[in-house]
């Protein structure tokens, strides 16, 4: 089927899925999950072919993120059985007031109609944001990567099985069957057919779809993360701290890219830093952090020198640029030249300088003493997430199901004329 004429279904659909009703919807998302675990042994048949296909073309790090195992799948439904908990964002009252002249003014929050998402290597992204865009109220057009389509489509004919058993339609979740450039095109040029456009993956993807769309798009960040170890800072909670942000799971945008240490700190926090990325992982069989250091911190402990890029790459892997500063406000400052303006930590035991961090640092999440993984849907209640928005307008910061709604007016009177 061709992306025009899965666009046109999606369109056409809009309308019924925006008037099902909270219980109608959740009954959906519970059948629909069912027959995600249901389906775990095609599921995992799917993936076992990207996997195959994938192996030798993208790093091992990247490999993790497309690979599928019965836990994950296990994860991906009960994220969904969480948002089915969650409370329905549709037709809630945003405001309401009564004007001088009698009329009852109300703010209401709408579906937006047809959301299309696209995405790389990451098939948990396709039930996520089909449950998200079906609880909002919004039809799904979902356009996998290419190294991931086998793994999304057996998710997304597991979704909308579950549709149909209960009769609706299964346009509600689609999936683009062209993996070539040319549907990413058509996607971000369907006017009258797409809502919003979120983007979700590396930064040649965000910034194509930023420079070429012409429906609304949502610019999900790329994260080049920081965490700032103040002069006050408890070393032990920072090395905890940086341990999780950087190794739990390096290939997603939450990861930490860049360390700055106060130059108060680094003579005796370095080496700690060092002994727990590199040293211990090495004895522990695991795969050591590369430390591409400043002048500075290459003066404390031994690791790459710094290029001329290191700080402004997400890495996406087990590699830690490092820089020693002189005070929070100068961490303040590389953070506001160099950040992708998505989560920034500091660690310190100090009131003053945690505020002037917090108050000088424009990201979408500010952390005081925790780690930077947090910034993720499910972590700040939201059940899961399309995305995690770098930008200003319309949303920030993690897109949950309030930030895939937009709003009318509705107002009652009684006979009034201006």
């Amino acid at each position: 089927m061709t992306t025009l004429d899965i666009l046109k279904r999606a369109k056409a659909a809009a309308p019924s899925l925006a008037e099902l009703s909270t219980e109608r919807k959740n009954q959906a998302i519970l059948e629909m999950a069912g027959e995600l675990e249901n389906s775990t042994p095609s599921i995992l048949e799917a993936n076992a072919k990207d996997m195959e296909a994938a192996r030798g073309r993208i790093s091992e790090v990247m490999l993790d993120r497309l690979r599928l195992d019965e836990k994950r799948v296990a994860a991906m439904a009960e994220g969904m059985r969480s948002v089915a908990r969650l409370p329905d964002p549709v037709w809630a009252t945003l405001s309401q007031t009564r004007l001088p002249n009698g009329l009852e003014l109300a703010k209401v929050a709408v579906p937006l109609g047809v959301i299309a998402i696209i995405y790389e290597s990451r098939p948990n992204v396709t039930s996520d944001a089909a449950v998200l865009a079906f609880k909002s109220g919004n039809v799904c057009v979902l356009r996998s990567g290419k190294e991931a389509w086998n793994s999304a489509n057996a998710i997304v004919q597991a979704l909308r099985r579950g549709l149909s058993r209960l009769e609706l339609n299964e346009n509600y979740v689609n999936l683009i069957e062209d993996t070539t450039r040319n549907s990413a095109n058509e996607l971000m040029t369907a006017s009258g057919y797409v809502d919003l456009l979120i983007p979700r993956g590396g930064a040649g993807l965000i910034r194509a779809c930023v420079e070429n769309a012409t429906v609304p798009c949502l610019e999900t960040g790329t994260g080049i993360c920081h965490v700032y170890v103040d002069e006050f800072a408890d070393l032990d909670k920072a090395v905890k701290i940086i341990v999780n942000a950087k190794t739990s799971r390096p290939s997603v945008c939450n990861a930490e890219e860049v360390c700055l240490v106060h130059e108060k700190a680094a003579g005796q926090f370095l080496p700690m830093l060092k002994k727990a990325l590199v040293d211990d992982r090495i004895r522990d069989g695991l795969t050591p952090v590369e430390l591409r250091l400043d002048p500075r911190a290459a003066a404390v402990i031994p690791g790459t020198p710094a290029g001329e890029r290191d700080f402004d790459t997400e890495f996406l892997d087990y590699i830690l640029a490092v820089k020693v500063v002189d005070s929070v406000k100068q961490a303040v400052a590389h953070i506001a030249a160099h950040s992708t303006r998505h989560s920034e930590a500091i660690v310190s035991e100090s009131r003053e300088n945690q505020e002037l961090f917090v108050r000088g640092v424009d990201s979408a999440a500010v952390y005081v003493n925790a780690s930077t993984r947090f910034t993720d849907g499910g972590e700040f209640g939201l059940g899961c997430e399309m995305g995690i928005s770098t930008q200003k307008l319309h949303a920030r910061g993690p897109v949950g199901l309030a930030e895939l709604t937009t709003y009318k007016y509705v107002i009652r009177g009684d006979g009034q004329v201006r």
